[in-house]
Formats: structure tokens, C-alpha cells, sequence
């Protein structure tokens, strides 16, 4: 019960609500209690994830003093060669690539 309602308003005490919190930790005790999984649930429920991402800072190739169409050509560069390294390829795969 989350709010007793034979109370009037001003007297409900506050150990008679039930917060998002709680609600979350009982649903997770609820799925973890829970042995009535088959393996086909549990390969349903499996996650893949992407692999970890490359960072190279921009601010190496942009040093010094550069006119807005060189920079903006360095930023279109840097776009595709992030483009090729999410699509898995190599920095020498890339070099040969360009």
C-alpha cells in the first residue's frame, strides 16, 4: 500500500509512502528471486556491446595559425577518418584508404 487513505491528509506519515526507489530495488529482488528463467530467455536478453572507441585529440593538427577553409578541411578529414575507425578499420587500413 503506498498511501494509507483512512488518514486525512495532514497525518500521513511518511513511512506509509513507498518511493521510485524502493519500487526499483523490489522489482530487481523480484527478477533476482525469480527461477523460472529458460536459457532462451536469458540469449534473449543477451547484450552485445560496441567496442571501445578510439580518441586522438583534433587540437595537434589544428596548432597554429590556419584560415577557416584549412580548418574546416582538417575538421572534414578528422569526420571521415572517425567514420572509417568506426567501421573497425585500422589507422594503416585508413592511411591506405585516403
Amino acid at each position: 500500500p503506498r498511501v494509507n487513505s483512512s488518514l486525512p491528509s495532514d497525518e500521513l506519515l511518511l513511512e506509509d509512502l513507498e518511493t521510485e526507489g524502493e519500487r526499483q530495488l523490489k522489482s530487481l529482488l523480484h527478477h533476482q528471486l525469480d527461477t523460472t528463467v529458460s536459457i532462451e530467455q536469458c540469449k534473449s536478453k543477451r547484450r552485445c556491446f560496441a567496442p571501445a572507441a578510439f580518441y586522438k585529440p583534433f587540437g595537434e593538427e589544428a596548432a597554429g595559425a590556419l584560415t577557416l577553409s584549412q580548418f574546416q578541411a582538417l575538421q572534414e578529414s578528422d569526420k571521415e577518418t572517425s567514420s572509417l575507425r568506426e567501421l573497425g578499420l585500422s589507422d594503416s587500413e585508413i592511411l591506405l584508404w585516403k
